[in-house]
């Protein structure tokens, strides 16, 4: 253990440290202040004459004549199946009261890369309950698949739901690929929160006490006025306890980290820090090779039951999806959803919007033996349809509702029906993906079989609702004779 005396400047988060010979990058570092305070630090950046660390507590009360001792080790999480049901800070220390960790092992928080030769293609579905990701935009296991979201935008409401209802259904955990037995499989959830306020850290935690979903689940918060280090290791030490869980205790492991967009914003704050030429927007040029260390965590491995899967939400500055957050995180992960502005106006919750929303990895967690055989052409039809609507609403705009003919009419009543009885759902409707399919039936057989050409017909004649179609012609029929009526 080597320990110095030679703090030679602070600036921010940094401590800046005169060595006489190199320490190792990342190593741990203890910073012992005058006053007897212990700090824990990082080597950020290390030389033959001097290192900078990034202290995680925050520089408060350093000064030139504190000890710093590097420990010769990197930062580990402790980890054990006893954490599931914890609550800890965003540096691994509970906070909830309970008894001190007592760890099975203690694993590097850094995480080992999953090799390429050893990844086994995610194609198995996970049930979140919600109907537009699950009917729309599919989350397989081992996927990372993030939420784009806008400052203000209920984001935290829709993972809370997420976090409360995802499950990987019997029909998905039956039997693997290879034959394996994966009916034991558990599934867990591990919640990283970044720079949030007191206030949604409360409101996260009263949500997974009074629905059980803490049981389960392992929540790491990092609050708003916590140091900016801190927020770098937060989502370091959720992929590791979920890495954990998931390959050496079979556990399906959903990590939901939220929010990336404080996770980089204390990336730019320590770059600048240490005087880094910024790239885009200030940002560190960097920025996408750290948050691909972080998504490329999630996947499977060939022989091991268990997977991670997650779910990086992020706001997007300005409602931008060109801004270099959103932009690097689409290039790293599989799709993303995408929460809307108007919809939200409109009191649709959530307000998911599938036209620019994307799974790319949903044809292959999904059809017979997963989901259901119509799943996938039940999904192509809706969105069609959905967008043709979509298009129509702006041609109303011009030419009026009354100049369309009737075919027309009933796409612009399928979009006005597929968002207030489809999407909106509510925060705490949990639909099984056989209750989202049938009811996209119900509401795509408002349309003639003539318009449905990306249903394979023996589907179509299997699942189409004759009734629905019925019913929309007596209702039709109904208002033409009330109009006649009303203009004798």
């Amino acid at each position: 253990m080597k320990e110095y005396q030679t703090i030679s400047e602070i600036s921010g988060p940094l401590v800046f440290v005169e060595i006489d010979e190199p320490v190792g990058y990342d190593e741990i570092v203890e910073i012992e202040t005058p006053e007897g305070d212990q700090l824990r630090g990082q080597v950020l950046e290390s030389s033959e004459d001097f290192c900078a660390i990034q202290v995680f507590e925050g520089t408060g009360g350093i000064d030139r004549n504190a000890s710093v001792r590097f420990l010769g080790e990197t930062l580990k999480m402790p980890v054990t199946e006893d954490l599931l049901g914890r609550v800890l800070d965003g540096s691994g220390n509970p906070i909830d009261g309970g008894p001190e960790i007592v760890p099975d092992e203690r694993q590097d928080i850094v995480g080992a890369a999953i090799n390429p030769y050893s990844r086994e293609y995610p194609e198995e579905f996970i049930q979140t309950g919600v109907s537009a990701i699950d009917g729309m935009n599919t989350l397989v296991r081992g996927q990372k698949l993030p939420i784009f979201s806008g400052s203000g935008l209920p984001h935290n409401d829709l993972a809370l739901q997420i976090a409360r209802q995802a499950t990987v259904p019997e029909e998905a955990s039956e039997e693997g690929e290879n034959g394996e037995d994966d009916e034991g499989s558990e599934f867990a959830v591990i919640f990283a929160a970044m720079g949030i306020t007191a206030e949604e850290s409360n409101e996260f935690l009263e949500d997974f006490e009074r629905t059980g979903a803490l049981e389960r689940s392992v929540v790491f918060a990092n609050l708003a006025d916590d140091p900016a280090v801190e927020r770098q290791i937060t989502p370091r030490l959720a992929l590791t306890t979920a890495e954990y869980l998931a390959f050496e205790k079979n556990y399906h492991v959903l990590v939901i980290l939220t929010d990336m967009t404080n996770y980089c914003e204390a990336l730019r704050q320590i770059g600048a820090a240490r005087e880094e030429v910024p790239g885009r927007r200030g940002y560190p040029g960097y920025m996408y090779t750290d948050l691909a260390q972080l998504y490329e965590r999630a996947g499977r491995i060939e022989g091991v039951e268990g997977s991670v899967t997650q779910i990086p939400i992020l706001t997007m500055p300005g409602d931008d999806d060109t801004h270099p957050i959103p932009d690097l995180t689409g290039y790293i992960t599989e799709g993303q959803i995408y929460i809307d502005r108007d919809l939200n106006s409109q009191g649709v919750q959530p307000p998911i919007n599938v036209l620019p929303s994307l799974s790319r990895l949903m044809d292959d967690g999904i059809g017979e033996g997963l989901t259901r055989e119509d799943h996938g052409d039940l999904s192509d039809q809706i969105y069609a349809a959905y967008a043709e609507g979509e298009d129509l609403r702006d041609l109303v705009n011009i030419v009026g509702r009354e100049a369309l003919d009737e075919r027309d009419n009933t796409y612009l009543d399928f979009a006005d029906r597929f968002e207030s009885e489809f999407v909106d759902q509510g925060f705490e409707t949990n639909r099984e993906i056989t209750e989202t399919l049938d009811l996209g039936w119900e509401l795509i057989s408002m349309l003639d079989t003539a318009y449905l050409n990306r249903i394979d017909e023996e589907l179509i004649e299997k699942y189409y609702r004759q009734d629905v179609s019925a019913d929309d012609a007596e209702d039709e029929a109904s208002e033409d004779s009330e109009t006649a009526e009303a203009a004798d």
